[in-house]
């Protein structure tokens, strides 16, 4: 898998992206992801990418050229004509595990970093083919929300884990928070480990921890169950430990 990431401030993605399991699945082969300074397509000699709004208002917005050039540019030396390029913006589609497993499907991705007051609305209307958000807040500029969605899309690559049972089991994979885990010691300060984790017996563990996911799920995140895809016996149980759904 390629990624590409436009942005005006390389320097915030760099430590992250040679770090942990981003930089062993890039060593891999697995992944490989470059970056490019959007200043590095201006033309003129103070490498200017922003400007006023037109109409008047605050602050200043990302110029429509640099913009472009950088990102055909990048498509021709890829010899692609187009492949799916997102923009981080407030404004996009909220990001999630499910995006995440959307986005890992593509051989190629392109992520725009916005900054300032944003960017020209003809870069979202003729070269953005998606715009994600990472939350209801605003940040400074787009490269952070880039990191988030690049680590979660990554650790879905197969081969980027150690198992890819790993993944699998992550909170939201499934639509459930993850179930408690516990490692040595067995007992430490008077608190034990759960029986159950130490019987040997795997349907009961794999039963154990399908129950203690949902009972997590519906105490800190009721708004999941609703996809999380319970059977009936489930929906039951989970109503006589006295938990609503809703």
């Amino acid at each position: 898998m390629r990624i590409d990431i436009l942005c005006l401030f390389p320097e915030m993605l760099l430590s992250p992206l040679n770090q942990s399991m981003l930089k062993r699945a890039s060593e891999r082969g697995l992944v490989h992801i470059a970056i490019h300074n959007i200043r590095d397509y201006t033309h003129d000699k103070h490498h200017t990418v922003d400007d006023y709004p037109y109409g008047g208002g605050p602050g200043m917005m990302l110029r429509p050229e640099p913009v472009f050039e950088a990102a055909e540019t990048i498509r021709q030396q890829l010899g692609i004509s187009e492949m799916p390029t997102i923009l981080l913006t407030p404004q996009g589609r909220l990001f999630s595990q499910s995006v995440a497993q959307e986005l890992a499907l593509y051989p190629h991705l392109m992520l725009i970093c916005g900054h300032y007051e944003g960017l020209d609305e003809r870069v979202c209307d003729h070269l953005i083919t998606d715009e994600i958000s990472i939350g209801d807040y605003v940040l400074s500029g787009g490269e952070l929300p880039a990191l988030v969605v690049v680590d979660a899309i990554v650790r879905l690559i197969p081969g980027v884990l150690g198992s890819q049972d790993s993944a699998r089991s992550d909170s939201h994979s499934n639509g459930l928070l993850k179930y408690p885990q516990y490692t040595r010691p067995q007992v430490y300060r008077g608190w034990s480990v759960p029986p159950v984790l130490l019987s040997g017996n795997h349907g009961e563990v794999a039963q154990w921890r399908r129950c203690q996911a949902i009972l997590r799920t519906a105490k800190r995140r009721p708004d999941l169950l609703k996809k999380a895809n319970l059977c009936d016996e489930e929906t039951k149980w989970m109503l006589e430990n006295s938990l609503n759904p809703e």
